[in-house]
């Protein structure tokens, strides 16, 4: 018998929140991580920031709000990358490769707690990162370390210290390169 799709629609918040959860259990109960991270940024960037996500334009995540004229993208063109820092872990976490060959002109890093929840977003320029690129030896994976991104990025949301309120104002910051909080 084959199976039939649903028609059920979905609250994307709760499957989100359930699988954080089930990230969290799973690395607690095996010690390994599930492969969920980068959907959950992209999930967080867009609705933390109040970004607007696209399809269908490779290595573009999301894009700034602004009105533009039909057919062009909007100037702020965010990839958004993520990465869960669990207790004991690797000293000198990677970000992985970002795809050069894309459309961002905009990293956002977001960062998890070991439950999988967002604790900090950063926001890098692409011509930062290019410039950083250039400068120091970069592995046989082209990546740099989180801590290397932070160095050179802004903190845009932080979870301590953001009313949800004000991620808008982080957005309008990138736009204009200025950070919202310090760093």
């Amino acid at each position: 018998m084959t199976p039939i799709a649903s028609n059920m629609s979905y609250d994307i918040s709760l499957l989100m929140a359930q699988t954080r959860k089930l990230a969290a259990d799973y690395r607690n109960e095996t010690g390994h991580a599930l492969p969920v991270t980068e959907e959950l940024a992209r999930f967080d960037g867009v609705t933390l920031l109040k970004l607007k996500k696209i399809e269908g334009h490779e290595g573009v995540d999301a894009v700034s709000t602004e009105v533009v004229k039909e057919g062009e993208l909007p100037k702020s063109r965010f990839l958004i990358k993520g990465r869960v820092i669990f207790k004991g872990g690797k000293a000198r976490q990677k970000l992985g490769k970002l795809s050069l060959a894309a459309d961002w002109n905009q990293l956002l890093m977001v960062i998890y707690n070991a439950e999988y929840q967002p604790t900090h977003i950063y926001q890098v320029a692409r011509e930062t990162i290019e410039q950083e690129l250039a400068k120091v030896s970069v592995d046989k994976r082209g990546s740099m370390t989180v801590a290397k991104y932070k160095a050179i990025g802004d903190l845009i949301w932080d979870s301590q210290n953001l009313p949800s309120d004000t991620a808008v104002e982080g957005i309008s910051s990138i736009q204009n390169n200025q950070s919202s909080v310090p760093k």
